[in-house]
């Protein structure tokens, strides 16, 4: 795999990638078709994008369906010198859903899937506050999610790219069975896989395959998620936010910031009336108009806390295939 960061995409690619942000398992031909570019060239430019890590498609559990339980923020002050080894270990352990280093008061700074079980939750958080390296842990469970979305590129590409989803995935996890798990862990890593090589590897019929793998998608149970390196499709600040918003506006607040295609992420904390927000803008100039322009000016907001997120580890419980080379921990 050759190192994402000095991948540079052009307007072919960020239209291939912007398809793939909206159904990460289209084909080649049909995302050929929507951008208007030859077959052969969707294809090369495709699997350039996928072997250079720039870009990662999997399939991804819901949260609610993979552990059964709530999400809360995990923040963390390590040890001098210690952050990388904290968070290599952090990558391993499989509740972790978001993970990375950032500028301010913390070192780290991702979002954990809490199992319903009280003593499986202390059990989970001790785990990881006895990781080398870990000064210190809090966590803030989120209450309540409002924008889950993946449109970030339409900030600078427009409507060339096609709308994807703002909302977060519901499931009932019910209806799984061990059938279903299993495939989720075979296409986790490879959300492209063919139904073919899925039912091959598990022993099972394809139309079997075929008809589970639309059921999950269909009820929100899995998600196919595009990972992207933002700074091989020229976005160079990726920001975390916390916003305190009067309680009375919460919703109204967050309605406000789900209109803004560079918002990644938003959810309700439960500590205090806060946002927790997660957006990727073209450049800080960028991030200087949205704060002082648009979020200053929003009524509600009592003030904001941001920091800058300086390498993503885990997202949407995939680990990202760049960070590794780009700190030489290959």
């Amino acid at each position: 795999m050759s190192d994402p960061a000095h991948y540079v995409a052009d307007d072919i690619d960020r239209l291939i990638i912007g398809e793939l942000q909206a159904n990460g398992r289209a084909q080649w031909a049909d995302i050929a078709e929507r951008v208007s570019v030859s077959a052969p060239t969707v294809v090369r430019r495709g699997q350039a994008l996928l072997a250079s890590g720039a870009v990662r498609v999997g399939l991804l559990p819901n949260p609610v369906s993979q552990v059964p339980g709530r999400l809360t923020d995990i923040r963390l002050v390590c040890d001098p010198g210690r952050h990388l080894d904290v968070a290599e270990a952090m990558v391993a352990i499989p509740e972790i859903r978001f993970l990375a280093s950032v500028t301010g008061p913390f070192d780290l700074i991702g979002e954990l899937a809490y199992p319903r079980d009280l003593s499986e939750q202390v059990k989970l958080i001790e785990r990881i506050q006895q990781i080398p390296g870990v000064h210190r842990c809090t966590t803030n469970p989120h209450m309540h999610t409002y924008k889950w979305s993946q449109r970030w590129l339409r900030q600078t590409m427009g409507d060339a790219l096609p709308q994807a989803s703002n909302q977060p995935p519901t499931c009932d996890p019910s209806h799984m069975d061990d059938v279903d798990l299993r495939m989720i862990e075979v296409m986790r890593a490879d959300g492209r896989v063919s139904v073919r090589k899925v039912a091959a590897q598990l022993d099972l019929n394809e139309s079997t395959v075929r008809r589970r793998l639309d059921t999950m998608l269909e009820h929100g149970c899995v998600q196919v998620m595009t990972l992207v390196s933002a700074k091989a499709v020229g976005y160079e600040a990726e920001i975390l936010l916390d916003v305190e918003v009067e309680p009375q506006r919460l919703n109204e607040v967050a309605a406000l910031l789900a209109e803004n295609d560079g918002v990644r992420y938003i959810a309700a904390s439960l500590s205090s009336p806060t946002l927790f927000c997660e957006m990727v803008l073209p450049d800080a100039e960028r991030v200087f108009t949205f704060l002082t322009e648009e979020l200053a000016h929003m009524d509600g907001v009592q003030r904001w806390q941001a920091g800058s997120e300086l390498l993503t580890f885990k997202r949407g419980f995939l680990e990202s295939p760049w960070w590794r080379e780009a700190v030489g921990r290959d």
